[in-house]
Parts: C-alpha cells; structure tokens; sequence
C-alpha cells in the first residue's frame, strides 16, 4: 500500500509531494490454543511470532473456552505490544476459533499456525512479500516436520499430510495450490471473511475431528474470485510431531478418519473429490514405482516399511471413505451440523 506525503512551500500552503511513500501492509497472525497441557509448546509458538522480522504485525490469541488458560495467557501477553487476546465462551472448536480470530483482527492479511507449530524468523516476510508482489489472495507455506523424538523408520514422505505437513509431491515453490495446511496458511482478510471463514462442521472439537478444514474455505475461495494458494516454500514453520504422531496403530486409525472426513467432504464440496483423486494417481503410479524401482536397486528394511506402510495406510484411508460411504448421506452431514451447533 501507499500513502502520499505532503510538502509545505513558501506561501504557507502544504501541497501533495510526487513521491509516493511505501506502508507495509499490516498482517495479523492469528494462534489458537485450548489445552493446559500444551501450554508451553503453545508459548514457545507464539514466542515465535512475537520474535517476527515482519513490521507492522499484530499476534491475535484465540483460546477455546478454558478460563484456566486464558488466565495464564494473559498473565504472560497481556501487557505485550501489537497482541490481542480473546477467549470463548465455551469450546466451539478450532474452526469457529480461527475465524473468530480473523474477525477479531485488524490486518490486511490474517496468517494462521498450529500452536505446536514455531515459525522460522522471516515467515511473515515471506508471506507478505507474495502479496506485494503479486495479486495473491491467499499464500501459504512450508510445514516442515519437526520430530520431538525419532522419526520412525517407517514413515513415508509421501504421508505427512496424516500429521499436518507437507508431504512429497504436495507443490512447486510459488505453484498455485487449493489449498496448503492450517499450519501455515494466510488469506486477505477480507476475502477469507467474504466467503465464511472456516466451516464448522469441520476442524477440532474436543475429542472430535473432521479433518481438511482447509479445503472447504478455499474451495469457496476459489468459486467465488477464481484464485487458490500460492504455495511459498521460503515461508516456513516448524511443525512439532510427538511420540504418539509416530505410532503405527495412530497413524492408520488416523487414516482411516482421514477418508471418512473426505466422504463429508465430498457431501459438503463435491469439487473437493477431483483433488484427492489426482493425489491417488500420482502415488501409485508415480512415487510406488519409483520405490519399488528404488528398493529393488538398493534394498534396506526401512525402504520395505515405507512402502508397506504406503499401502497399508492408503488402504486404511480408502476403508474411512467406505465406511462414510454405507452411512445415510443426511445422517453423516446432520451429526457434523450438531458437532458444529453443539
């Protein structure tokens, strides 16, 4: 954006200059957090915003419904510059918090993380350079995973979206994307807010979690102004996955959620099914042959889990959608409406 100067002369009258002076767009990142027990990786995330090269910036702290944690947070921010803190009445759910957070903000761009999630010094630089320069309406970046303990040996690549990062294949630097994950994601303002925010049929609730919140948002997005993500891998965060984010038996039950959420996907945003439709072809008939190849050439036993872990997981994911799929389709939106209403 810019403003115009002025200039004062001899007569007494100021009169507009021809230099026209820069203002960096003001962005508002928004964290949300709801548990007592990830409260110091939620600190060590915001922390991480704080500490920002960006100016002028504005840290909006949205915390679910626990008066307990509100009370710390404030007790530790509130007297922080540029930081605004909010907290609901009740949970509502991660969905209604980011959105309640954009609302809340005042930037032209409201950037969202994970609150297990610790952004790299220049990650709101990175984002707001894409909106200087072009004209994105959205710009998301690189989850980068972050193992607190020892990745294990199993874990393909190409299955990081099972833990909210970027996985093989997932984009180009500066690719138009429909959509990159919450943990590292920004939209204008007002266009995020034009088309709904986040829905609340999906995202976290307590123990309840339709996952791909991202997708409904930006498939609106996209309807309406014919723009997806741009996709800033030079925009990262570190992504913290814990010890049960590893285990085998999480991860395929997670799998297994992960296709009954793409089943209401579907019922919700029918143009969301071509998308994970493409990822299944380039997995196996891209990144499979390329590891069958690649073990074949040069065998090791985590080369073999991985891919066993490949099939197994895709397996597990395509018995959620099954599973979704017997469900009565009114059955299967109503209960996530009542998850939304709740």
């Amino acid at each position: 954006m810019f403003e115009r100067s002025s200039r004062a002369v001899d007569d007494g009258k100021v009169y507009p200059s021809e230099i026209e002076i820069e203002r960096p767009m003001k962005v508002s990142a928004v964290v949300c957090t709801y548990a007592m027990e990830r409260y110091d990786v939620f600190s060590e995330c915001v922390d991480s915003v704080l500490a920002q090269t960006y100016e002028p910036l504005e840290v909006v702290v949205v915390v679910d419904g626990n008066e307990a944690v509100f009370e710390r947070v404030r007790e530790e921010y509130g007297d922080r510059e540029g930081v605004v803190l909010h907290c609901n009445d009740e949970n509502r759910g991660i969905s209604y918090s980011r959105t309640r957070g954009a609302e809340i903000a005042s930037g032209e761009v409201v950037a969202f993380i994970d609150d297990d999630a610790v952004a790299e010094p220049d990650w709101i630089a990175e984002l707001a350079r894409v909106y200087e320069e072009t004209d994105a309406i959205a710009v998301g970046g690189h989850a980068k995973p972050d193992w607190v303990t020892e990745k294990p040996d199993f874990f393909p690549a190409e299955f990081y979206w099972l833990v909210g990062c970027d996985e093989r294949g997932m984009g180009e630097h500066m690719e138009e994307l429909r959509n990159t994950y919450g943990s590292n994601i920004s939209f204008r303002r007002d266009v995020f807010l034009s088309v709904g925010g986040y829905d609340e049929n999906t995202g976290r609730k307590g123990d309840r979690h339709i996952q791909a919140h991202e997708a409904p948002v930006c498939i609106r997005m996209a309807n309406r102004y014919g723009k997806g993500v741009i996709y800033n891998t030079d925009a990262v965060v570190n992504h913290k996955l814990f010890d049960y984010r590893g285990d085998f038996r999480w991860l395929v039950f997670r799998s297994f959620w992960q296709g009954y959420s793409k089943r209401i996907m579907d019922l919700l945003l029918p143009e969301a099914a071509g998308d994970k439709n493409e990822y299944l072809q380039q997995l196996m008939l891209e990144f499979v042959p390329s590891r069958v190849r690649e073990l074949a050439r040069d065998p090791s036993r985590a080369k073999a889990k991985q891919l066993v872990a490949i099939f197994v997981f895709t397996a597990a994911v395509g018995l959620g959608y099954l599973y979704g799929l017997v469900q009565p389709d009114d059955a299967l939106v109503r209960a996530d409406d009542e998850t939304a209403t709740a």
